[in-house]
C-alpha cells in the first residue's frame, strides 16, 4: 500500500468536505428547470434548433414486470458490433489497428454469427510505403480482411487508425449482411460514426483529413448507404448506446442558463431518476423521454441542413437526421440512449414500436438487448487474444512494439533479461 492509513483518513475527510460543497448544489432542480423550460425546442446562440420533441416532449415510466412479459414487437433482431486490439506502435515506426466485426441474430443463425470482417488500419511517415490491399478471403468463406492505408497525420496517429479500423469493419460488415435483416437491425453505438465526426472539433489537422481525404469520407458513406439500404427494404435501423459522453446539450444550455451536471448523460439521470420521500431510487419501473430530433454536436452533420461532409445523398436529406430518446434503469443507475434515422422515427405507430421494443430489451436483460450482448461477445477481442495477436505481428514483422516504461510497469509487457 502507498499510502498509510492517516493519509487515506485525510484524504476521505478532504472528499467529505468536497461532499458537502456539492450537496448545496441541487442539480435535480436545475435538470428539471432545463426539462421544463429549454427543450420544445432547443436553441443555439444563432437561434437554429438543435432538438425538437418528436411529438409531446414527456417522460414516460412502465413497470419493469409487465413490459418484459409483454410479447416483442419486433420478433426477429439482428445485431452488429466490431471490437479492436487497440492501436500499436512499432519500432519501424508503424502504428496500426485492427479490428473485426460480427453480427448476431435472436433466434441464433450459426452461419451468419460465423461470419467475420477484418480490417487492419496502418499509419506510415513514409510516403514511398503503400498498404492497401484487395479484400481477401479466410475461414472457408466466411471471414474477408483487407489492409487499409491510413492517411498521414503528425499527431493522433494512434486515433485516426483505431477509428478507421473499427468504424470500416462495422459498416463493411453491416452492408454485407443486411439483406439477412428481416424485421429489426440494431447497431451497437450510434448510427453514425461519431468517433470519426468528432474529428472536425478535435484538432485541424483532423479536420482537414476529413474534409479532405476520401478514406474517412468513404466510411461515413458507408453509413449513409446503410440507411438508404433499410428505408430501401422498409426495416428499421436503431443504434443502441450504452456509454456516452456527449455534451452537446449540456453547452448549449450552459450559454442560457446553470448546468452543473458533467455530460448530457447525467443529465438525463436527473431528469428520468424516480425517489420516494425518503429519498431512496425507485426500481419498479424503466422510465424513458420522448424522442428527439437532433442537429446537436456531430449530429448537425446529417442534419437537413448539414454538408455530410459532401456525401452524395438519395433520399430527402431529412430522412437521415439524428432521432433518440433515452431511457433509465435504476436496478443498474444506467443511461442509455437510442437512436434512429428520422425515416423510421417520423412515423408515430413506428415511433412507439421501437421505443417498445427497447423497453422490453432492457427490462428483460437487465441492460442492452439480447441482439447487442451477443454481437458484442462474438466481436470483441479480450486482452490475452489481443496480446497474442499483437506478438504474432512482431514475429511478422520481425520486429518488437515500441514500448515505454509504463508498459513493463503495468504489465502491457514482459520483463526479460
Amino acid at each position: 500500500m502507498t499510502l498509510d492509513p492517516v493519509h487515506v483518513d485525510g484524504i476521505a475527510k478532504l472528499a467529505g468536505q468536497v461532499g458537502a460543497t456539492v450537496e448545496s448544489s441541487d442539480q435535480g432542480a436545475a435538470a428539471e428547470e432545463v426539462w421544463a423550460n429549454f427543450l420544445d425546442p432547443l436553441y443555439d446562440t444563432t437561434g437554429r434548433e438543435i432538438l425538437v420533441p418528436l411529438g409531446e416532449r414527456r417522460r414516460r415510466k412502465v413497470p419493469i414486470a409487465d413490459i418484459a412479459l409483454e410479447d416483442p414487437p419486433f420478433p426477429t433482431q439482428h445485431g452488429l458490433d466490431s471490437g479492436t486490439i487497440n492501436p500499436t506502435t512499432f519500432k519501424n515506426g508503424l502504428v496500426l489497428d485492427v479490428a473485426q466485426a460480427a453480427m448476431s441474430a435472436t433466434p441464433s443463425d450459426v452461419d451468419l454469427h460465423r461470419g467475420r470482417t477484418i480490417i487492419m488500419a496502418v499509419h506510415s511517415n513514409d510516403t514511398t510505403l503503400q498498404f492497401d490491399g484487395d479484400w481477401r478471403a479466410d475461414d472457408r468463406g466466411y471471414a474477408r480482411r483487407r489492409v487499409l492505408d491510413a492517411p498521414q497525420v503528425d499527431r493522433f496517429e494512434q486515433r485516426v487508425v483505431h477509428a478507421l479500423a473499427l468504424y470500416l469493419a462495422e459498416s463493411e460488415h453491416a452492408l454485407l449482411n443486411a439483406d439477412s435483416v428481416e424485421d429489426l437491425f440494431v447497431l451497437d453505438g450510434p448510427i453514425y460514426p461519431t468517433g470519426l465526426l468528432r474529428w472536425a472539433d478535435r484538432d485541424t489537422e483532423l479536420a482537414e483529413v476529413l474534409a479532405e481525404d476520401d478514406r474517412p469520407k468513404s466510411v461515413v458513406g458507408n453509413y449513409v448507404e446503410l440507411v438508404e439500404r433499410f428505408v430501401e427494404r422498409d426495416v428499421p435501423l436503431v443504434g443502441f448506446v450504452k456509454n456516452s459522453s456527449r455534451k452537446p446539450l449540456t453547452r448549449a444550455v450552459r450559454k442560457k442558463t446553470t448546468a452543473p451536471w458533467t455530460n448530457d448523460s447525467a443529465f438525463f439521470r436527473h431528469v428520468l431518476e424516480r425517489r420516494d420521500d425518503e429519498g431512496e431510487r425507485q426500481d419498479d419501473a424503466l422510465t424513458c423521454t420522448n424522442w428527439f430530433r437532433s442537429r446537436a454536436g456531430t449530429d448537425g452533420t446529417m442534419a437537413a441542413d448539414g454538408d455530410a461532409l459532401g456525401i452524395e445523398r438519395t433520399l430527402d436529406s431529412e430522412l437521415y437526421e439524428v432521432t433518440f430518446f433515452v431511457c433509465y434503469d435504476p436496478r443498474t443507475d444506467l443511461v442509455f440512449r437510442v437512436e434512429a434515422p428520422y425515416a423510421f422515427t417520423k412515423d408515430p405507430d413506428r415511433r412507439e414500436r421501437l421505443t417498445r421494443q427497447v423497453l422490453h430489451d432492457v427490462a428483460a436483460e437487465r441492460g442492452p438487448p439480447l441482439a447487442i450482448a451477443k454481437a458484442d461477445e462474438l466481436a470483441s477481442i479480450d486482452r490475452q487474444g489481443s496480446e497474442e495477436l499483437t506478438r504474432r505481428i512482431e514475429r511478422e514483422f520481425d520486429i518488437d512494439r515500441d514500448s515505454s516504461y509504463n508498459d513493463l510497469r503495468w504489465g502491457a509487457i514482459e520483463e526479460t533479461f
